[in-house]
């Protein structure tokens, strides 16, 4: 992966040469067929001098999705307003590595560890640890609630986000911000 550096810029990039328009953003017709959707990072008070957006020139566009649905996942905790909370020390043994024969994905190797407040009401923070083994398929891990930071302990990771591709190895961090 090449990735774009610095902060507070403008950059571009593409997947195949000349994908994006040339001197504008939103073309009556986008080249490849492709769907322009702007995705604004500020509030529509804020002066257009200070914007900040982001262009997606999308294959198929996001309103077309196929139908949302849950999947259970019995070990995250979001709530912690019901659990007691204590002045004592936890220790835990680490969490088994997933067997070669079990397929276990980033969401079904997720566990909660600790954290406080509410996704619900938009306060508080979480602990999550993973453990997986394979690559997630027709499958997406949806961060409603906050920023996620993801640190990779054993073994690379390669994260799908809406602005492009993140791999990670061990000894790195990755910050996926909540859009």
């Amino acid at each position: 992966l090449k990735y774009l550096t610095g902060f507070d810029g403008e950059f571009a990039s593409e997947a195949l040469k000349d994908a994006l328009p040339k001197n504008m953003n939103n073309p009556k017709k986008c080249p490849y067929g492709l769907y322009a959707e702007q995705l604004s990072g500020t509030s529509f008070t804020t002066p257009r001098v200070h914007n900040q957006r982001t262009w997606f020139y999308r294959i198929v566009p996001s309103c077309k999705h196929g139908k949302y649905q849950k999947i259970e996942n019995k070990y995250i905790i979001a709530d912690f307003s019901k659990q007691i909370a204590t002045p004592e020390r936890f220790r835990w043994n680490p969490f088994p590595m997933p067997k070669d024969e079990e397929k276990i994905d980033f969401i079904d190797g997720i566990r909660t560890v600790g954290g406080a407040g509410s996704a619900e009401t938009k306060t508080g923070f979480a602990v999550h640890v993973y453990a997986a083994n394979t690559s997630m398929s027709n499958k997406a891990f949806v961060n409603s609630d906050g920023d996620l930071l993801i640190v990779p302990q054993h073994g690379d990771i390669l994260i799908t986000t809406e602005c492009g591709l993140l791999a990670v190895k061990p000894g790195e961090i990755a910050v996926v911000g909540l859009v």
